[in-house]
């Protein structure tokens, strides 16, 4: 048989484990596993000395594109996709903000298509939103148009003096969101932070002339997550929704979802890179960029998150990669700047850094987190496995290869990241898409604009 692409001598991350076998690629598709595959024709990436892991599915990714005219200078496709590459992410699940309009109805979502057309580096899948002003068709015009998951925000969101907008829910809402959401079988994702109490604590907080990071994280303390979760919990069991909650910060929020999960709630978790490896007594010396909500709590909880992770209670991780223009990072007021960290560049490196070269995960769990997990339960087919007949997206990771994150190394539109100045022990050596190399650490990233919309 002729194949397009072999990857040979790597350490392959496979379902059952790891082995050192050839990857053979016919048409996008794995066609073979295994050794001695005859090589004839095809393109050969010779991957001695590392590992080969499924491309990273990163399912929580904000792409600002199309602007209105009022964020045009955010993330766009062009850059964000060749960050995703360049950071080893194959494919991601775009949240339906920041946005304008944002993704709530067929139009918006037509719009948003339109806006990314050949642009794109990665392959990209759509949440849709829910907000109160969609509930009169919208959401079933999203699932027409082949989004994965629904959005919503129960703590505040969006901008109300910009048309367009997102919007976070009220319990009506949210309840009446989640009934139309469980008829068409699909996953709402949901920020669960008690809004009120979080904008009234902020609001005192400004008043008293608070403005370190610091007091920030203290005026949204850990029920504050907790709170809506039981809410969520409950609306759950009322309409049947199958819910996800996105960015989880602390381990009470954790061990609640995983208790409803095994009373038969259909609800998992995920948490961020940021939230495993930063902490809320170094945020000031790091200044705004490192800003975000919820908001990065105590060192001494970190260790009790990584418990969960490695315990399996978190189903996987991703970047919440929420980028902005430089301005709205630079300001002594944590309260006015902007909340969102730019990551998905620096999730796969760091991830298996921290949780393989030093905690000792393995690499099949590692593959589960950052792929397998995902595509199991956002259901996105052929993706997020090296089996034959899935698609042929791989990073391939040198490990024990420490270096700089340098400012100018960002493909981020707007270079501005709290990873910058820290060294992380391993690299994305190549990143491959449908058997395409889309990035190498000897050719930097491909022009190649192979990426597609999954609707």
């Amino acid at each position: 048989m002729a194949y397009d692409l072999v990857i040979k001598n790597g350490l392959v991350i496979l379902p059952g484990g790891e082995q050192e076998v050839d990857i053979a690629v016919t048409d996008g598709k794995i066609a073979q596993i295994g050794t001695d595959i005859e090589i004839g024709d095809a393109r050969v990436v010779d991957a001695k000395g590392l590992v080969v892991s499924p491309g990273m599915i990163d399912a929580h990714v904000h792409i600002s594109e199309p602007g209105g005219g009022i964020r045009d200078h955010w993330e766009g496709y062009d850059t964000g996709t060749r960050a995703a590459a360049k950071g080893g992410v194959t494919s991601f699940i775009e949240m339906p903000l920041n946005q304008i309009p944002a993704t709530v109805d067929h139009d918006s979502i037509q719009e948003k298509f339109k806006a990314g057309d050949d642009k794109l580096s990665v392959d990209v899948y759509s949440y849709g939103g829910l907000v109160p002003f969609n509930l009169d068709g919208g959401i079933q015009e999203l699932d027409e148009d082949g989004v994965v998951a629904y959005k919503a925000f129960v703590a505040t969101a969006g901008d109300r003096s910009i048309e367009g907008d997102f919007m976070n829910v009220d319990d009506y809402s949210l309840y009446e969101g989640m009934r139309q959401i469980a008829k068409t079988g699909k996953i709402l994702s949901i920020h669960a932070e008690n809004g009120p109490i979080t904008d009234k604590l902020g609001q005192l907080a400004q008043e008293r002339g608070e403005k370190s990071l610091a007091a920030y994280v203290d005026t949204r303390p850990v029920f504050t997550e907790v709170e809506p979760i039981q809410k969520i919990i409950l609306f759950a069991k009322e309409t049947g929704c199958r819910v996800h909650i996105v960015h989880v910060a602390n381990a009470e929020a954790i061990d609640l979802i995983n208790e409803a999960a095994n009373e038969g709630v259909d609800i998992t978790c995920e948490t961020c890179t940021h939230y495993l490896y930063f902490y809320k007594e170094e945020l000031d010396d790091i200044g705004p960029v490192v800003k975000c909500s919820p908001p990065i709590r105590e060192k001494s909880r970190l260790e009790g998150m990584w418990e969960r992770v490695f315990d399996g209670k978190v189903m996987f991780v991703t970047s919440d990669h929420s980028p902005c223009t430089p301005d709205l990072k630079d300001t002594d007021d944590a309260f006015k700047a902007w909340g969102g960290i730019s990551g998905i560049q620096n999730n796969v490196d760091l991830l298996f850094d921290e949780a393989v070269q030093k905690r000792g995960m393995s690499l099949t769990q590692f593959a589960d987190i950052i792929a397998s997990n995902v595509a199991d339960r956002f259901e996105l087919k052929g993706k997020g496995r090296i089996e034959v007949g899935y698609d042929a997206d791989f990073v391939l990771i040198k490990g024990d290869s420490p270096y700089t994150v340098e400012k100018e190394a960002l493909e981020y539109r707007n270079k501005i990241s709290p990873y910058i100045g820290r060294e992380i022990g391993a690299q994305v050596a190549g990143t491959i898409l449908r058997g395409e190399e889309i990035y190498s650490l000897d050719q930097g990233v491909s022009n190649l604009k192979i990426g597609q919309f999954y609707k």
